[in-house]
């Protein structure tokens, strides 16, 4: 082998990784850092020049078909010394000619009409019921949880995480609120459980709205919880309250500026809403080639200078910004190792390649929030200055 060994000797630089070649030679790469060692096997000559000329996503393909496997760690040890290492191999020529070229095809990666996001969603959020139970916290929720103290369990930090929240929405009785992006309907539950007001769920899953419409009748609060399949877009309507986490990363970062606009004229004259995002430290940049080809096509989190960019010409007020910065990285953990627990259910539903390309995103995510520059934003934005109080003592009465 060629190409590859020659990326690995420059890459890799803390931590161990040997290499196996098809002919079982062994190449050694790096110095012991106290991070477990990886023994990866290639069982195919052409990964030398295809994961040497497109890492990211010619690994996961490798790893996928199973043409890529480990004798000593897995996929997720390889990955946490790859975010280790990351900026040796983004100064990697390839790695500099892919992320030109993505760069130079942002816009069209991320153009969002409401046709193509219909299709988005659905490659994602259609998918098995039962796959998001392998994993999922008994509510389902899809999006960071909240540690506070750090030691939580799953479920008591997605709890925390909707609470906070909805303190930070200050909500009144008799109030209309708006989730976009409303997911299997926990968020919405959550207000109507906790709060005299009414509730509106959007989202374009089909699945998602109708379970979140079951549990809303289990719940006896379909009289004042509602979810329909909708894009925001196309709704006509005026709310006190908009709450939408998790949403912000399918809308494209051509259509940011769209999406807060539409959020600002369905807002009431003192109406608020709390933006819960995936961000990042780093300028704007560009969704990996393996995300954006197998699990959230036209998906981007954008930069927080891209999203007040967006904003800025609306006229809202951004009242409060707060940063999340390993939360996400801890709730991916229970995640991805729920996920193994059960990986053999996933086998059942799809099949071993399948299974093994969730494994691939999970434990690449996990490692982007915990080694990388990802980060989650939270943006509570209203139209007037004084839309909430003055300090913040009154999101922990």
């Amino acid at each position: 082998m060629r190409f590859l060994p020659k990326l690995l000797n420059k890459a890799v630089k803390s931590g161990t990784l040997t290499l196996i070649e098809p002919d079982g030679n062994r190449t050694s790469f790096g110095e012991p850092d106290g991070s477990k060692p990886v023994t990866m096997k290639i069982h195919d000559k052409s990964l030398d020049w295809k994961i040497a000329f497109n890492p990211e996503l010619k690994t996961a393909e490798a790893y996928m078909d199973g043409t890529l496997t480990f004798e000593d760690g897995e996929v997720y040890d390889l990955l946490t010394l790859f975010y280790r290492n990351r900026r040796h191999f983004d100064h990697s020529a390839n790695m500099i000619f892919w992320s030109g070229v993505a760069r130079s095809m942002k816009r069209l990666h991320q153009h969002n009409p409401i046709s193509k996001s219909r299709a988005n969603v659905k490659h994602h959020y259609d998918l098995k019921d039962e796959l998001f139970d392998l994993f999922l916290d008994e509510d389902k929720q899809y999006s960071c949880a909240y540690f506070p103290s750090g030691d939580e369990t799953l479920e008591e930090a997605q709890t925390a995480k909707k609470s906070h929240i909805i303190s930070k929405l200050n909500l009144k009785p008799g109030q209309k609120v708006l989730d976009i992006g409303c997911g299997w309907g926990g968020m919405a539950l959550q207000i109507a459980a906790t709060e005299d007001v009414t509730v509106k769920g959007i989202t374009l899953s089909d699945n998602q709205a109708r379970i979140a419409r079951q549990r809303a009748e289990e719940a006896g609060v379909s009289d004042r919880v509602s979810f329909e399949i909708c894009d925001y877009r196309e709704l006509d309507e005026k709310f006190d309250r908009i709450v939408s986490v998790g949403m912000l990363e399918h809308v494209g970062a051509p259509h940011l500026k769209e999406y807060f606009l539409t959020v600002r004229n369905m807002l009431g004259p003192d109406g608020v809403a709390l933006v819960h995002s995936i961000s990042t430290k780093s300028p704007p940049g560009v969704t990996g080639p393996f995300i954006r080809k197998y699990i959230f096509p036209n998906g981007y989190s954008p930069a927080l200078s891209e999203i007040v960019a967006a904003i800025e010409p609306t006229g809202l007020w951004v009242l409060d910004v707060e940063v999340w910065r390993k939360h996400y990285g801890f709730t991916l953990n229970e995640w991805r190792k729920r996920f193994a627990e059960r990986r053999d259910e996933a086998v059942a539903m799809y099949d071993e390649r399948f299974a093994r390309m969730w494994e691939f995103y999970l434990a690449a995510s996990e490692g982007v929030f915990m080694y990388g520059s990802s980060c989650v934003v939270q943006l509570q934005i209203g139209r007037q200055r004084d839309g909430v109080p003055l300090s913040r003592d009154y999101m922990y009465d």
